[in-house]
């Protein structure tokens, strides 16, 4: 029996890793920035199908499993390959901490002692990790399957919220345009950066890509749809929750989507999404824990992560990168016992999506260089719309690298800086082994 992921798997693979935790809470922190940020979805959109083209097309002449580490690599040698890696896993796992007490707050809805009692709700945080880290080990079929289900689950009441809420719009809420005090394009800025975290993920589906059917066809279908289906989700939604609830009152809302689902149906309403919302961070953190051993994977067998990132079950699972990021997970959770570290933690979810940005960055410049290294890999027709396409997407992702601010920026760079050293012990005791052979 086949045990790949098919079109649709992947598909719900990239719509369930990027409708996660952040969609239902993003509305209320654009409200600080008003209904201009409706604009600024629409440039993130465009910015997010940008980067998907050129990972779609990337996947085309390199479907191995790594997604942006392999193409990073071939494109510009080990070291920056390695850089990727190393931030890109760092992102993938501090990303999924977040997720899992996201889950744990939206659980909280249904029963409200996980608000006030933090050992029951770090358990029930690190319940669900290693639940999901269960299944993946298991195997990435059974992992495809739960999370073509869960993005079912979750999808169809966001659409359905969205799309009848359009109907309950009342156009002087978006009469708020820019409330933020500062100008039309420093608040589109701003507004951008924050929506790229809910678009993190479009790559996806070139990351398992050893799993694939005909990986060739089916990562750039998966990633396209999958992407397009998201933002048209992401722009309705907005739109309807920014013209039902009014902005004031918006950027107070701890759960915007169950205000909104409140405001139209009543109180079983606030229930449904809440439950939405439950379903959306599982599913989310169910497809990030199928890709945190697999680019650890991609660079071990290329000898530049150590060798036990290597081992796989007989499942085709990654079964050491997945546990020790789980582990990490779980560490991170622990320190977010203490109520003080939740700005720190905050933070560090900031450096973990420019982390990700990072990789975005050098993939789009490396489909130039591997051209220029790999000629016979380009389409002589289509080469000069391919390069184009990536040159607007290095363009976005350095737009937004600088909407993220010097501070993040600055911090950000450090936590890059500390994989040279990573990489010069790798280096080293590739060289001790060489001599002692």
């Amino acid at each position: 029996m086949d045990k790949k992921l098919g079109v649709w798997m992947l598909t719900a693979l990239v719509v369930g890793n990027m409708i996660g935790s952040g969609v239902f809470l993003l509305p209320a922190s654009l409200a600080s920035f008003g209904s201009i940020t409706v604009f600024s979805w629409c440039a993130t959109a465009v910015g997010a199908m940008l980067l998907a083209l050129v990972f779609a097309k990337l996947s085309t002449l390199f479907p191995k499993t790594g997604g942006p580490y392999v193409y990073c690599r071939e494109g510009f040698g080990n070291f920056i390959g390695f850089q990727v890696a190393y931030n890109y896993w760092i992102y993938m796992w501090v990303g999924n901490a977040a997720i899992a007490v996201a889950f744990t707050g939206y659980l909280s809805t249904f029963f409200p002692t996980l608000a006030d009692n933090n050992l029951l709700a770090f358990f029930t945080a690190a319940g669900c990790v290693w639940f999901f880290t269960i299944v993946n080990i298991i195997g990435v079929h059974l992992a495809g399957k739960f999370q073509l289900i869960l993005t079912i689950l979750k999808f169809v009441p966001l659409v359905l919220i969205a799309v009848i809420g359009i109907f309950f719009v009342d156009t002087s809420n978006l009469a708020y345009f820019n409330v933020s005090g500062k100008s039309n394009f420093t608040a589109l800025s701003g507004g951008a950066m924050l929506t790229l975290w809910a678009f993190l993920g479009m790559e996806s589906a070139s990351i398992p890509a050893d799993d694939v059917k005909s990986p060739q066809k089916t990562i750039p279908r998966a990633t396209i749809l999958g992407t397009a289906i998201t933002a048209v989700v992401y722009i309705l939604s907005t739109v309807a929750i920014m013209g039902v609830i009014p902005m004031p009152d918006l950027q107070n809302s701890a759960a915007p989507f169950a205000d909104l689902a409140g405001k139209i149906f009543g109180p079983w309403g606030m229930y449904v999404m809440g439950g939405a919302a439950v379903i959306s961070c599982a599913g989310a953190l169910n497809g990030w824990i199928l890709l945190q051993g697999q680019i650890p994977l991609a660079a071990a067998k290329d000898k530049l992560f150590p060798k036990r990132f290597e081992q796989v079950s007989k499942n085709r699972s990654p079964v050491f990168g997945i546990l020790l990021s789980s582990v990490l997970i779980t560490l991170l959770l622990v320190l977010n016992f203490n109520k003080d570290l939740v700005d720190q933690f905050t933070f560090i979810i900031s450096l973990a999506t420019l982390a990700a940005i990072i990789a975005y960055l050098y993939t789009s410049v490396a489909e130039f260089v591997i051209y220029i290294k790999h000629p016979d890999k380009a389409d002589k027709k289509t080469i000069v719309k391919t390069l184009t396409i990536s040159g607007l997407a290095f363009l976005y992702t350095f737009w937004a690298t600088i909407s993220a601010g010097q501070e993040i920026v600055f911090y950000g760079a450090l936590l890059m800086f500390t994989s040279i050293p990573i990489y010069g012990w790798m280096e080293w005791q590739k060289y001790r082994k060489m001599v002692k052979g």
